[in-house]
């Protein structure tokens, strides 16, 4: 896929609807021939939008006006480069969990949970932060709301004896510097995730998770093999593997299915090749949820609905 067709795709298909600013900037990236020169200057991996638009908020730039953005970019290339070149598309949305909670909580108890792509680890606190499915309300702070269809909400959290994140570059949220990364991967209108975010790291700041700089095939056995024998391994991930390349990728499944315990994976559809998937709910963007393979719904991207198969 050309830099171009990524960014038009990304407009079409991720952010329209839900970030006006984001969806307009991408489309005139996707036809402005000098910033997708400069793009075409990084590795493929490096040119994704998330990644160029949080690294020019994190500098200060603007993403409001396209014409702006444009001016900030040329003016600071060295900048914006660097941070793109260093970075990553780390973004951890502690929803997330809102979906994962209903796979989390049928599975035998305590679980001992092991994230690939951890960045900053907020998503291995399903146990204490609170849910809203429509009127049924979980307690706990934040409060992540979710729309679910197909199914009944789940009526407990999981327990949670152990948890674990491998991720190349993890994050320290007790770190202001990484936490203002992940406040720069938030879409401009998402206020709430803003506060959801700072919310999360509070949780995760009182209790941190062991958080291991590895990589998801070489180092991840020996990171599952730490988590307590008498509790249910569960290796997850949400919206990572786009990011391995399909070697890596198929080394990591083939790897993942013979650990024990169980293995959900959240990506979009085309990562794991899931076949013979019903209809999504619309042309937006989705995810596919699924157990040990198996794919069992359509997920939101932040986590705010999820729509089960039939």
């Amino acid at each position: 896929m050309s830099t171009t067709e990524a960014y038009t795709r990304f407009a079409a298909r991720e952010v329209r609807g839900v970030s006006p600013t984001y969806e307009r900037l991408a489309l005139a990236v996707a036809d402005d021939a000098e910033l997708l020169a400069r793009l075409g200057t990084l590795p493929p991996a490096k040119r994704q939008p998330n990644l160029l638009f949080g690294a020019v908020r994190l500098l200060g730039g603007p993403v409001g006006d396209p014409a702006a953005f444009h001016e900030f970019v040329v003016a600071h290339w060295p900048a914006v480069e660097a941070e793109m070149r260093a970075r990553a598309t780390q973004t951890n949305e502690a929803g997330r969990c809102a979906v994962l909670l209903p796979v989390l909580a049928s599975l035998p108890q305590p679980l001992a949970l092991l994230e690939v792509g951890a960045s900053a680890g907020l998503c291995l606190y399903p146990d204490r932060y609170g849910y809203r499915y429509g009127e049924h309300l979980l307690d706990g702070a934040p409060v992540l709301d979710c729309v679910l269809t197909g199914a009944t909400p789940p009526q407990r959290r999981p327990e949670v004896v152990w948890r674990a994140g491998l991720d190349l570059n993890p994050l320290d949220v007790t770190d202001p510097s990484d936490v203002a990364w992940l406040d720069a991967l938030i879409w401009p209108e998402h206020a709430h995730r803003r506060d959801r975010l700072r919310a999360a790291a509070a949780v995760a700041a009182a209790d941190p998770p062991l958080l291991v700089r590895g990589d998801l095939v070489d180092d991840l056995p020996a990171l599952a093999a730490q988590a307590p024998p008498d509790a249910t391994l569960v290796v997850f991930h949400t919206s990572v593997l786009y990011q391995v390349p399909k070697p890596r990728r198929d080394a990591f499944v083939e790897l993942v299915r013979g650990l024990p315990g169980h293995w959900i994976a959240n990506e979009a559809p085309d990562v794991l090749g899931h076949a013979g998937l019903p209809a999504p709910p619309s042309d937006a963007h989705y995810n596919v949820l699924a157990l040990d393979g198996t794919p069992l719904a359509w997920t939101g991207g932040h986590g705010q609905a999820i729509t089960w198969f039939a």
